[in-house]
């Protein structure tokens, strides 16, 4: 299944933003960072950042120990759809109330990805969301042989 084309988000370290352009399907300066042992950045956008229209909730949920549920989001864009690249968590524990109404993406599953203007990587392993920028250095958890950290 193909990504949806030029898909990028952009979201803020400092106080910059990214660039708009008419194809992104988010762009915000308002992201959150959340930090997780072993991990790199993931970015918490706000609902509100995304196109209209082009997160579509889908089936499945996982549970954080920290965050608690999940629930995920197909992207939609451009006549084609990222599947499960985008997951929410609508009623967040305790602690972490700020993640309401906030979506966070997978960077391996869209095209592209930005944090000031930075394409980011993608954390490795498939599993995990983070954005790996150079700001950031690993070894982290997804790569070979960090399943058990």
């Amino acid at each position: 299944m193909g990504l949806p084309p030029a898909t990028t988000c952009g979201a803020q370290r400092g106080a910059r933003g990214g660039r708009a352009r008419r194809d992104d399907v988010a762009r915000t300066t308002r992201s959150l960072r959340v930090l997780e042992t072993s991990h790199p950045p993931t970015y918490y956008l706000p609902r509100a950042a995304f196109v209209p229209g082009v997160l579509r909730p889908t089936g499945g949920s996982s549970f954080c120990e920290w965050k608690g549920a999940a629930s995920y989001l197909d992207l939609v864009a451009g006549g084609r759809t990222a599947v499960r690249a985008a997951w929410t968590y609508p009623d967040p524990s305790p602690g972490f109330e700020a993640l309401r109404d906030h979506v966070a993406l997978y960077p391996g599953l869209v095209d592209r990805c930005l944090v000031d203007g930075e394409v980011v990587a993608p954390q490795p392993g498939g599993f995990y969301g983070g954005w790996i920028t150079s700001a950031v250095v690993g070894p982290f958890k997804g790569e070979p042989g960090t399943w058990g950290w």
